[in-house]
């Protein structure tokens, strides 16, 4: 082998031998420096997954929890509604009947209070027609009463006497 020969295998190798070296240094530059920071960021990156995961699936629990809340509160309105309008009907009906009864007693009360007019009204128009009666009856007796009546009672009565006594 030529010298020059030894010189390139010798380079060849130097070359070789230079990588391996390279890449020896390499690797341990990854596992004594690189690999602990990507490991570490590859566990973070796993922590915040994992945190994002359950906060997303606490978030899911929240949001199921308030769907069945939402629809509790939508069939308790329903059931307030449904109370509430029975109750109003309850009420309307209770209304309705007092207007109905209190209508019915002022009505008689005042059936009963148009009896009692009509009754005073019927004793002073009786006493109103009594009293020109007897005024009409007074002036007429005045107007037919004289001295002639008078004796004619008086023979009337004192022959009633007689015949009473005789008899």
């Amino acid at each position: 082998m030529s010298e020059a020969h030894k010189y390139l295998e010798i380079a060849l190798w130097s070359q070789i031998i230079s990588s391996i070296v390279f890449i020896a240094v390499l690797i341990f530059m990854w596992f004594r420096w690189i690999m602990p920071v990507v490991m570490a960021a590859q566990e973070r990156s796993n922590r915040q997954i994992a945190d994002a995961e359950r906060h997303r699936d606490e978030v899911k629990g929240a949001l199921e929890a308030l769907h069945a809340e939402i629809e509790t509160a939508r069939h308790d309105a329903q059931l307030i509604v449904q109370r509430a309008s029975g109750r109003a009907e309850h009420e309307r009906e209770l209304l309705l009947n007092e207007a109905e009864d209190a209508g019915k007693r002022a009505l008689a009360d005042a059936e009963r209070e148009l009896d009692r007019a009509l009754a005073a009204a019927r004793h002073r128009l009786r006493d109103e027609m009594l009293g020109r009666a007897l005024a009409l009856a007074r002036s007429e007796a005045e107007q037919r009463v004289g001295p002639e009546l008078d004796a004619r009672f008086v023979e009337r009565f004192t022959g009633s006497l007689e015949h009473a006594a005789h008899g």
